[in-house]
């Protein structure tokens, strides 16, 4: 048994923008027409337009335009409002995936998810905040490492033996793992120097830059991102879509519980 769930914007109380919809829309900008995108979608143009014309009554403003026939025939676009409108779904539609990732490794025990449901509203500066479960502690009289497993892969973090008591950390404990954005280091090429260093194989994602630096994100599973700021010297070596490795101290890494 799994826990799931699907996302939904209402409006009026009414279903409003969903999966299905937003695909519409999509294939209705990529063909420029209503009846190619039923088509493409296995459903007829009735259905397809009872959908639109349904968000349509519920938008502020119109979700499509007509373009006037020519040579090539008229045919049908997305309106700026309409791309506003898929741009917000699938980062509210991000957001509720993340959320429902961190319920899943719970399965069928409700115990362990309201203990998840207690710590999911963790707020900190850190912009990487990975929900974990603690595999292993190996400590001494002073440091500890804790290993870590989460979707994607694992970590080991280096804090304080008084910590660990402090906070009650054992094995199969579930916390965060919480990594301010310029503690981590995006690079194409594995470095030969590997001690003390947590080394996350995955695919860069979106670059953004900025007047003094870049921001990269880092797409390690469906449901695990990380984000590092990175110096503008970077962006030589790294490329959107290539495969990347993220470098983390593990004495960057912060528990969270």
């Amino acid at each position: 048994m799994k826990i799931d769930g699907r996302f939904w914007l209402t409006k009026k109380d009414e279903s409003f923008l969903g999966a299905g919809r937003v695909e519409l829309l999509n294939k209705i900008e990529q063909t420029g027409s209503i009846n190619a995108a039923a088509k493409e979608m296995k459903m007829s143009y009735k259905a397809a337009w009872e959908r639109i014309n349904s968000m349509n009554n519920l938008a502020d403003e119109p979700l499509i335009t007509k373009t006037a026939g020519g040579k090539g025939g008229g045919g049908t676009l997305l309106t700026p409002y309409a791309h506003k409108l898929i741009e917000t779904y699938n980062r509210f539609n991000e957001l509720h995936r993340q959320f429902i990732s961190r319920f899943a490794e719970t399965g069928d025990n409700p115990e362990r998810l309201a203990k998840i449901l207690n710590r999911t509203f963790l707020t900190t500066s850190a912009r990487n905040q990975i929900p974990a479960k603690i595999d292993k502690i190996e400590s001494d009289e002073l440091h500890a490492d804790i290993e870590l497993s989460f979707e994607g892969g694992s970590l080991t973090s280096g804090i304080t033996t008084k910590s660990v008591k402090n906070m009650g950390l054992e094995a199969g404990s579930d916390v965060y793992a919480i990594i301010k954005s310029n503690d981590i280091n995006i690079v194409s090429e594995l470095p030969q120097d590997k001690q003390n260093i947590n080394i996350i194989e995955g695919t860069i994602g979106q670059i953004e830059l900025s007047q003094d630096s870049i921001e990269v994100s880092f797409l390690v599973s469906e449901h695990t991102k990380l984000v590092a700021l990175l110096s503008k010297e970077s962006l030589n070596s790294l490329k959107a879509g290539s495969k990347a490795y993220a470098l983390i101290n593990k004495n960057s890494i912060i528990i969270g519980f």
